[in-house]
């Protein structure tokens, strides 16, 4: 084979390399992420310092290229998920990204809600508006609104509900016009929406988004959480018990590290989440000595259950303790002996 030959056909190669790599299969990969310290992104202002630490656990997601397809396959503790079994119909990648911080911003909400009635301080709601989660694909939102704006009033009124808002937009007939206020990047604007007729048979008119409720909480001491590019619900648990362990003197952590995971509802509620396993992986490579994990109230398959097989498999020395309730995990901490 000639010296050219032999360049070109490296050449070829390199570029079938790249090529591949910058394929998307329809596919997700995910793989244990990172337990992270919660005390530095916690501040509860004029808060109590611990001497051990809670930890939130997180998985690395990302759309699978061939290669990522292939380790996955060959991995224990990587996972495989179909596109629609992660992203929702037509969602695009800017909406997912979108969705997955509003669900963390939530989970923060309900967290501090949580640790402030347990500590029986005040907690008040300011309505901001609708937050927009996605823009339906012919609707008339479609290149006037985008994911990630807040719309706070409609023909100049404010609401204090997204079902006032739908209420509204629904009292109107399809090719009536609104104008809408919404704020981007922190910038306010107005836009004309002409309305459309919703494709269900009902007659109703719609702008075409899909919206949820935005509410910011009011607490004093004041609680700041730099979650960054976190996403999703599942760090609930977690913070409320940074939050709630920053408010009262004593130190729950007793000087252990403290890791888990579970979504949290505003009244205490520890919900099932995605990836235990992998989480579980990665608190015992954090130094985790205890993980809290989500008992389902003892459901076959709970994901207590799954962290418990994971936790043999590696032949961890960390404790899993199933909990159902913020309650639960507090009674814990509170019968457990300092180290």
């Amino acid at each position: 084979m000639s010296r050219k030959t032999s360049i070109r056909l490296s050449i070829l190669a390199a570029v079938i390399l790249m090529a591949s790599a910058l394929y998307y299969l329809p596919y997700y990969v995910s793989k244990p992420g990172m337990a992270q310290e919660l005390e530095p992104i916690v501040e509860v202002e004029g808060g109590y310092d611990e001497e051990g630490s809670f930890m939130l656990t997180t998985v690395r997601m990302g759309r699978a290229n061939i290669y990522a397809y292939i380790i996955a396959k060959l991995s224990k503790y990587q996972e495989i998920y179909a596109l629609e079994d992660i992203r929702a119909e037509n969602e695009s990648d800017e909406e997912y990204n979108i969705r997955q911080l509003h669900m963390m911003d939530n989970s923060k909400t309900s967290a501090i809600e949580v640790a402030y009635n347990k500590a029986g301080i005040p907690v008040n709601y300011k309505y901001k508006g609708v937050y927009v989660l996605r823009v339906m694909e012919g609707m008339p939102a479609e290149g006037k609104l985008m994911p990630g704006d807040l719309v706070f009033e409609v023909d100049g009124n404010a609401f204090e509900s997204s079902d006032e808002f739908i209420e509204y937009i629904g009292s109107k007939k399809p090719g009536d016009i609104v104008e809408l206020s919404y704020k981007r990047n922190g910038n306010s604007n107005q836009v004309e929406v002409p309305l459309k007729e919703l494709e269900d048979g009902s007659n109703r008119a719609a702008v075409g988004i899909q919206l949820v409720d935005d509410k910011e909480i009011d607490v004093d001491p004041d609680v700041t959480v730099q979650s960054e590019e976190i996403g999703g619900p599942s760090a609930g648990l977690m913070f409320s018990l940074e939050i709630y362990n920053q408010l009262t003197e004593e130190d729950l952590t007793k000087g252990y590290q403290i890791a888990g995971t579970g979504t949290i509802t505003p009244d205490g509620i520890v919900g099932r989440i995605g990836g235990i396993q992998q989480k579980v992986v990665a608190a015992d490579k954090a130094g985790a000595e205890i993980f809290f994990a989500p008992y389902e109230k003892g459901a076959k398959d709970s994901n207590y259950e799954e962290a418990m097989i994971a936790a043999k498999d590696i032949d961890t020395k960390m404790k899993i303790v199933p909990i159902d309730t913020f309650d639960d995990a507090v009674s814990y901490l509170e019968k457990l002996k300092k180290k």
